[in-house]
């Protein structure tokens, strides 16, 4: 839309991964140069985490353009499998014809690798198998990848394997019953978020790169980039478009500060405030503490009329005792103490460390629901499945998480970058409710905003088996269900004999239930439409983050 209007020849900003944008910072540089060590060199294991959008998809497929012609590389983006699964999907990545019958063996599929990979060292190729989101990894298959190491022969390993995943991977790979594995890693790299002067070269280079002669972003605008992205590359991808997109819409050829603000509100549901207002506040705050300090100041200090003749000042022995502290007990210092400042979220975060790993977040999600989950076991999401409940594991904003109206884990961020798992247990206006372990704190929304990139996972009851989008033309049981709950939801009556099949009746329904949350109206019932229904018309001894409007009465405050 805005291409010719800035002399573009591409999108600048999007969030696909292209090598030709890739922004070499010292950190990716240094990430890139860990991945072609572990293509080059034989043996172990190559570990590589980040935060979500801090590019390591995008260096991903700049190894790949750059790996030497002898490797051969297999790449796994989703790693969600059984083992089976696992080998299966290996071996389909080397070009190996394998089938998916059920009959199909682990022992067979590793015999026919085992071969493959022989030949392969035999002809002087390496092969390397790469993981991405390794962090979904379960232990059976992460034990898996582990005995594929043991393929080799007497002097060399007959593949090499990376694994790349979010912060989540170095404490699913610090666990004991993991620690053969994490024995067997010879080299491990964090890829960090950017600098404000790395973040203000990366705006610059995809710019160039798209085509601009110019800078297109104010200096004080690619500040305050910075300071609303703290640095995420994809973040900074979402908040410049939609900058670039408002100067656009008001006929601005370059971006200002303002228009980067109102971007970051766009995406994290929140306004910005400019830097130098908290510093106003605080000024005009000392001015009236001044103020009112000068006009009580004189009634304190005024001399005491003079006693009458023959009397004398009270003593110590006989002055007033001090006022009386909350509860009866007289306060040590006199009325008029502040109270103790209450720790913020990223002292509480520091002081709990502990107890921010994600079997204690889903430990503590589960017992919302009045589930039960086994710590070091299966993933979460492969417990809930069990008891009827199903993860949404997705990245968004505060406003989605009002909508879908479910406690949530939140991943944060403390400020020495370690990963921290809270829940999010209630959403008001201003504020939140977070569980960290077993304790329950409120914080206001914009400090647990700095910590938190929109990624989190929530779990909900779908009623049947497994929850999938449902369209027209479809029929059967879930759509019944879905038929049944939008009727309850528009407050008619249930027919006892509702149809089972998607028409244009059902569709209508869709589309004025996702216009009335503000989703996207395409008449599909995805998940994610589904979730905002059940939540919607929550039981009342399901967990929500807010009461509903038609239900808050009932539910107490």
């Amino acid at each position: 839309m805005y291409l010719n209007f800035f002399g573009l020849a591409e999108k600048p900003f999007s969030i696909t991964p292209d090598p030709r944008y890739l922004y070499l910072s010292t950190r990716h540089a240094d990430a890139l140069a860990h991945l072609l060590y572990g293509i080059n060199e034989a043996g172990g294991f190559i570990q590589l985490t980040g935060e979500v959008g801090t590019g390591k998809t995008t260096t991903i497929r700049t190894l790949l353009a750059q790996a030497p012609k002898d490797a051969e590389i297999a790449l796994i983006l989703n790693p969600r499998l059984s083992a089976t699964e696992f080998l299966r999907t290996l071996c389909e990545e080397l070009g190996l014809g394998v089938g998916w019958e059920p009959g199909d063996d682990t022992k067979d599929l590793v015999d026919l690798l085992n071969r493959y990979l022989l030949r392969a060292h035999a002809a002087g190729r390496r092969v390397v198998l790469i993981v991405d989101e390794a962090q979904n990894l379960g232990a059976e298959v992460l034990e898996q990848v582990r005995l594929l190491t043991n393929l080799e022969t007497e002097s060399a390993k007959l593949l090499q394997i990376i694994l790349i995943g979010q912060p989540e991977l170095r404490v699913l790979l610090a666990r004991q019953e993991l620690r053969q594995l994490a024995q067997r890693i010879t080299g491990r790299y964090h890829l960090a978020p950017l600098s404000r002067e790395e973040t203000v070269a990366y705006v610059r280079h995809r710019l160039r790169v798209a085509g601009a002669t110019t800078d297109l972003f104010t200096p004080g605008a690619l500040r305050e980039v910075y300071r609303v992205t703290n640095g995420i590359p994809r973040v900074i991808n979402v908040v410049c478009d939609r900058a670039l997109l408002g100067a656009y819409s008001e006929d601005l050829h370059h971006v200002p500060t303002k228009l980067v603000r109102r971007a970051g509100a766009e995406v994290f549901g929140h306004e910005f405030r400019a830097p130098w207002q908290p510093w106003l506040a605080a000024i005009l705050a000392v001015a009236v503490l001044f103020g009112s300090a000068r006009l009580f100041w004189p009634a304190r200090t005024a001399p005491a009329p003079a006693a009458p003749s023959g009397t004398r000042p009270a003593s110590s022995a006989t002055a007033a005792p001090p006022a009386a502290a909350p509860g009866g007990a007289a306060s040590p210092t006199g009325a008029g103490v502040p109270p103790v400042p209450t720790r913020t979220l990223a002292q509480l975060i520091a002081a709990h460390a502990e107890r921010g790993d994600p079997d204690t977040a889903f430990a503590a999600l589960f017992a919302l629901w009045n589930a039960h989950y086994v710590p070091g076991g299966t993933d979460g999401c492969s417990q809930a499945l069990s008891q009827g409940l199903q993860c949404l594991l997705q990245r968004g904003s505060f406003a989605q998480l009002r909508l879908l109206n479910r406690p949530a884990i939140l991943m944060l961020t403390g400020d020495t970058g370690t990963p921290f798992q809270v829940v999010l247990r209630g959403l008001g206006p201003d504020s939140a409710q977070l569980r960290i372990g077993q304790q329950d704190t409120a914080v206001g929304i914009a400090e647990l905003d700095r910590l938190w990139y929109g990624d989190f996972v929530l779990l909900w009851r779908p009623g049947i088996q497994s929850a999938r989008a449902l369209s027209v033309g479809m029929h059967g049981v879930p759509v019944q269900r879905l038929r049944s709950q939008l009727e309850r939801w528009r407050g008619s009556d249930d027919p006892p004999d509702r149809s089972d099949a998607f028409d244009d009746g059902l569709l209508q329904l869709v589309e004025d239930f996702q216009r009335s949350k503000h989703l996207a109206v395409d008449g599909v019932a995805g998940v994610e439409t589904q979730v905002a229904l059940d939540a919607a018309l929550a039981a009342a001894d399901s967990p929500v983050l807010q009461p509903p409007p038609a239900q808050a009465s009932n539910r107490g405050g």
